[in-house]
């Protein structure tokens, strides 16, 4: 039997009932949960940064905003909010979309 320790989506068991498979899982207190989505994040990072193509890039990207509503959501808040404090930040330094690379500053 294959051993994961990973947080999973939540229909998960589900497909692995539907296979006939048998299998364990515990539902994790807050702190774990916070730790594991975390986790879950570099994980999925990880798999975006070695994507080929975009339309994997964009499956990646959109297991990447999932886990975004999950930690807005464990930090009291939402991704409306999230999307608000961007939007401030975007206003006050602007986003990424000019790719301005900073190679050094003068002293």
């Amino acid at each position: 039997m294959p051993t994961y320790n990973k947080l999973v989506r939540d229909g998960i068991p589900d497909v692995i009932t539907k296979t006939g498979k048998s299998f364990n899982t515990s539902i994790l207190e807050n702190d774990d949960y916070i730790k594991e989505l975390k986790k879950k994040c570099y994980e999925e990072l990880d798999e975006y940064a070695s994507a080929t193509n975009d339309e994997n890039a964009i499956e990646e990207l959109a297991d990447l905003l999932e886990l975004m509503h999950a930690l807005a959501k464990i930090h009291g808040s939402d991704i409306s909010e999230v999307e608000r404090v961007r939007q401030e930040k975007a206003e006050k330094r602007g986003g990424f979309e000019k790719r301005i690379f900073l190679m050094d500053v003068e002293d």
